[in-house]
């Protein structure tokens, strides 16, 4: 007999049978979101409240949905701002919200924890009774896999599309191959700006699992909060979440770092799974011409080039990420509004928003900086 639990806390989930369930994927972890929660980055004082729903045959898990109950929409990369200042100009509480996603991390992948069809139903089934339980305005699942998104469609849900820019390997035998299909002027360009890090004696180096010591943390977390530093912001992540993660995920994550001399200036973190590359964070202590590009996408690229890795996410949004080689991929989210006329208007507002998009992408593709006939063999 299935039954279903909600629970507030990782901790009262045994780390095997959860990772069971993750499949591989290190956002997916026990050890990620354990991090996230008890170093405070994701907690009820930031505005994440766990409302994991567990789906239990006996006591064996079945099945899961990482889940928060928020008061805000910070931190999830789908936005739904305007939603929310519609509900507060006809005086309705668009807060507090269910939201089922991983934290500050916009990388698409599984929701729906379970190995059956028809236990991820009774996921969604629950999630949607949860919301009504609670009183919600909303339940929003973001960045799943576009099966998992038909699969919430036809519980009700809307789909949302937006837009990120990947690169994908096409058996580069190296960097130089990978330019060799663009066209003369973009290829130009690409070398121009790596050429500005090496005249200004920059250097780079890639620090893997265990190679990456408390020190690398601590100067990579400098970095980090530069960058919100610089945008008049607070970060989301502190130094204990990255040395927790460090500790218990060695072999996902890679640090690069550019060194000005003997002297560390900037670095990215990314998070790796055998076949996929996640630039995530990155941060810089000196100003240089091309630092942002050669640290968080160039170096990207070399680095799934040297290992054979297919894929290198470059995070969310930025048409900068198209000049280097980043194309356009569409993402999905999956939204339910309890107030019937504010769903029907999203619902036409979301059907325009998506032809918008894919107008978007052919734009997109069509600014593409390969050659017509590489872009004709893809």
């Amino acid at each position: 007999m299935n039954s279903i639990e909600v629970v507030d806390s990782l901790a009262r989930v045994a780390a095997g049978e959860w990772n069971r369930l993750a499949g591989g994927d290190p956002f997916l972890s026990h050890e990620f979101l354990s991090a996230l929660h008890e170093t405070g980055c994701a907690s009820g004082a930031t505005g994440w409240i766990p409302q994991y729903l567990l789906l239990k045959s006996g006591t064996a898990l079945e099945g899961a949905m990482p889940l928060y109950l928020k008061d805000h929409s910070y931190g999830e990369y789908v936005f739904d701002w305007a939603w929310a200042d519609a509900y507060h100009r006809h005086g309705i509480s668009y807060y507090p919200k269910l939201v089922s996603a991983i934290p500050f991390t916009p990388v698409t992948g599984a929701r729906l924890l379970a190995a059956t069809d028809q236990d991820r139903d009774r996921l969604i089934e629950a999630a949607l009774a949860l919301a009504a339980t609670l009183r919600v305005s909303s339940l929003h699942c973001l960045f799943p896999t576009r099966p998992e998104a038909q699969r919430l469609c036809a519980h009700g849900m809307m789909p949302r599309t937006t837009v990120q820019f990947h690169w994908t390997n096409h058996d580069y035998a190296s960097f130089d191959a990978f330019l060799a299909g663009f066209s003369h002027d973009k290829r130009k360009k690409v070398k121009q700006e790596r050429r500005k890090t090496v005249a200004a004696g920059i250097r780079f180096k890639w620090l893997e699992g265990d190679e990456i010591r408390e020190r690398d943390w601590a100067f990579f977390h400098r970095c980090y909060r530069q960058t919100y530093r610089e945008h008049r912001s607070t970060p989301y992540l502190n130094l204990e979440f990255f040395c927790r993660i460090g500790a218990a995920l060695p072999r996902h994550l890679v640090l690069i770092v550019a060194e000005h001399g003997n002297t560390p200036i900037a670095a990215s973190l990314n998070v790796r799974n055998a076949s996929r590359l996640c630039g995530r964070h990155w941060g810089a202590l000196q100003r240089h011409p091309a630092l942002h590009f050669e640290t968080c996408y160039y170096q990207g690229i070399e680095f799934c080039i040297a290992r054979g890795m297919a894929t290198f996410e470059g995070g969310s949004r930025g048409e900068h990420k198209l000049a280097r080689g980043l194309m356009p991929v569409e993402t999905c989210s999956a939204h339910w509004l309890a107030h019937p006329e504010f769903a029907a208007a999203v619902d036409q507002f979301l059907a325009r928003e998506s032809r918008g998009m894919k107008q978007y992408v052919d734009e997109m593709t069509d600014r593409s900086p390969f050659k017509q006939t590489a872009v004709a063999e893809r």
